[in-house]
């Protein structure tokens, strides 16, 4: 199951929809081990493309550098699919080289509804969980 707090989350569906028509992609770090989506990092989808994202592989390696000094890592990996479902395709299931990683997808088919969906992919194997999004803390 993904957590995720609620601020994290519309984050990724806001740059989704910013982004669109191309796909928006980025990371949610977090500490090393714990599971725990925690600093949000967007990315520029380098093919700026409505039917593919790449990361810039300048930027990427900047982003793996930084999370390792500060003993993160890739949490969730995030894309959006801007018009189909949120569901990886069979390209986006060859990128997915953390198995630890979530990967999380958002529609941004219809602009009146939220489609965000999260999948664990491990040897092109996509296997859907359940998301939970976490309300703010009072004192927030």
């Amino acid at each position: 199951m993904l957590r995720i707090d609620r601020a994290i989350y519309d984050e990724i569906v806001a740059h989704a929809r910013r982004d669109h028509p191309d796909e928006a992609c980025g990371v949610v770090a977090g500490p090393e081990g714990s599971d725990r989506p925690e600093r949000f990092i967007p990315m520029l989808n380098a093919a700026r493309s409505p039917t593919f994202y790449e990361f810039d592989s300048k930027d990427l390696l900047r982003l793996y550098r930084e999370m390792d000094d500060r003993g993160e890592e890739p949490v969730v990996i995030y894309h959006s699919h801007t018009a189909t479902e949120a569901y990886p395709s069979r390209t986006d299931v060859s990128y997915a080289s953390e198995p630890k990683a979530h990967y999380v997808l958002v529609s941004t088919r219809d602009p009146d509804t939220v489609e965000f969906r999260s999948f664990r992919i491990v040897d092109s194997v996509i296997t859907e969980e359940e998301v939970q999004v976490l309300a703010p803390a009072a004192s927030e």
